[in-house]
């Protein structure tokens, strides 16, 4: 054990002593722990990430359906189909982009962009 890590053994060994910890939400109670058997041990970290910034089932769901229709209108060369296909993408990103303003998040940093870009890759 290096000294860090003993120190903080120490400051919660102390707490614990002292009751603070007592007053804690869900204290006494058992973990609710997220069953994440059905996802790829190399993608838990990033799921979890993703889930405690907020980023919710439904996101991901239009975010696939995004890539999905625009996959197809780059194979698409009905120029009708194509109108329909952008008008279904146009919709989904409205309700994407107005999910994520919810919740504040500055879509428009090219830092954000990056990461969405790399944990997409490994998502998808």
């Amino acid at each position: 054990m290096d000294f860090s890590q003993s120190i903080s053994e120490e400051r919660i060994r102390k707490a614990i002593e002292n009751g603070e910890f007592d007053q804690l939400p869900g204290y006494g109670k058992p973990l609710k722990l997220d069953d994440l058997s059905a996802i790829p041990e190399e993608l838990r970290m990033a799921y979890t990430v993703l889930k405690n910034a907020g980023n919710s089932p439904e996101e991901h769901t239009l975010k696939q359906e995004m890539m999905s229709i625009e996959s197809l209108l780059k194979s698409c060369d009905d120029d009708n189909e194509r109108l329909g296909l952008q008008k279904k993408l146009n919709e989904k990103m409205l309700r994407y982009n107005s999910m994520l303003s919810k919740r504040r998040v500055n879509t428009n940093s090219s830092i954000f962009k990056n990461y969405e870009q790399k944990i997409n890759k490994k998502l998808f």
